[in-house]
């Protein structure tokens, strides 16, 4: 596993539904999770620590001591239990996001968030956010589609979904010396969930990521752009019907705001013909984590 830093402990708390001060406490008695510190001193958290952290909290819940789970895993207990495979790990996950959306729907919010805990103890947070809020969020929207939920329910259920996923983005810790960052859907796109990954990857990396949406009047996005000073401007575009406006207002968002960088993505990119990408190939970020960690850097190194 991974031994970078990446969780602040406000994040684990969420994450693992446990108290930060109990994680202190367990530190300091038991020294069985040490995590690093950053320069200004905070916790950080690695994916190990994670594994290591919902095992024993696992014991816990099935009545061990803390004293006593830390005895087991460190007997070597810790990881002789055998994992998932990944049909049932997926099943599981299915089956915890119908149940999550069962209770939205039903308006019972303990409930979603009872579900919503016992899929961080499970998962880690891009499976969550990814596969579970954000597969929700597009399953709502296909169900208002077809007439099979209420605008109500639509709008309490979105409503639920993008405030979780916005604590979520939000916990991570910000590195002060990357630039800023806006996101933001195209003029008319409906969907979120690619801008949302891409969002949780630049806020994995350290950047302050100023996340809008859709369905902001493009007027309203430009003041914006002008108050906030980002470095980088990034919008998605999914629906083709869209995507020659969409790009078309970009050269000219980027000749007003020479100062800021845009990048574009999303699937409508790709149905676009070879000819009339030429004038926007150097927005497009791509659609792999390794397109957008060379378009990134070669930015960076311009400015």
């Amino acid at each position: 596993m991974a031994s970078e830093g990446k969780y602040n402990i406000k994040a684990v708390s969420k994450l693992l539904g446990i108290q930060a001060g109990t994680l202190r406490a367990w530190e300091r008695r038991y020294a069985i999770v040490q995590p690093k510190r950053n320069e200004a001193g905070h916790r950080l958290y690695t994916d190990e620590q994670i594994y290591i952290l919902k095992w024993l909290i696992n014991k816990v819940n099935k009545g061990f001591t803390i004293s006593q789970a830390v005895d087991l895993a460190q007997s070597g207990e810790l990881y002789k239990e055998p994992a998932l495979s990944q049909s049932d790990a997926e099943d599981q996950a299915s089956r915890l996001s119908e149940e999550i959306l069962n209770a939205l729907l039903t308006f019972q919010e303990k409930k979603a968030q009872d579900l919503l805990s016992q899929a961080f103890s499970m998962y880690t947070i891009e499976k969550v956010v990814i596969d579970i809020l954000g597969s929700l969020l597009v399953k709502i929207g296909h169900l208002w589609e077809e007439k099979k939920i209420t605008v109500a329910h639509e709008h309490y259920a979105s409503s639920y979904i993008r405030v979780k996923i916005g604590q979520i983005l939000h916990s991570f810790s910000v590195d002060p010396y990357l630039p800023r960052v806006m996101a933001f859907c195209g003029p008319g796109e409906q969907h979120e969930l690619g801008l949302l990954i891409f969002t949780l990857y630049l806020r994995r990396r350290g950047f302050e990521v100023i996340y809008l949406g859709q369905n902001i009047p493009e007027r309203d996005l430009e003041e914006v752009i002008m108050q906030a000073g980002p470095k980088f401007v990034f919008v998605s575009c999914t629906i083709e019907q869209y995507v020659h406006k969409t790009m078309n207002w970009l050269l000219s968002l980027e000749k007003k705001f020479p100062e800021s960088v845009f990048g574009a993505g999303g699937s409508a990119l790709h149905m676009m013909d070879d000819e009339l990408k030429t004038d926007f190939l150097h927005m497009i970020v791509g659609s792999t984590r390794q397109d957008w960690d060379e378009w990134i850097e070669s930015n960076m190194r311009k400015s």
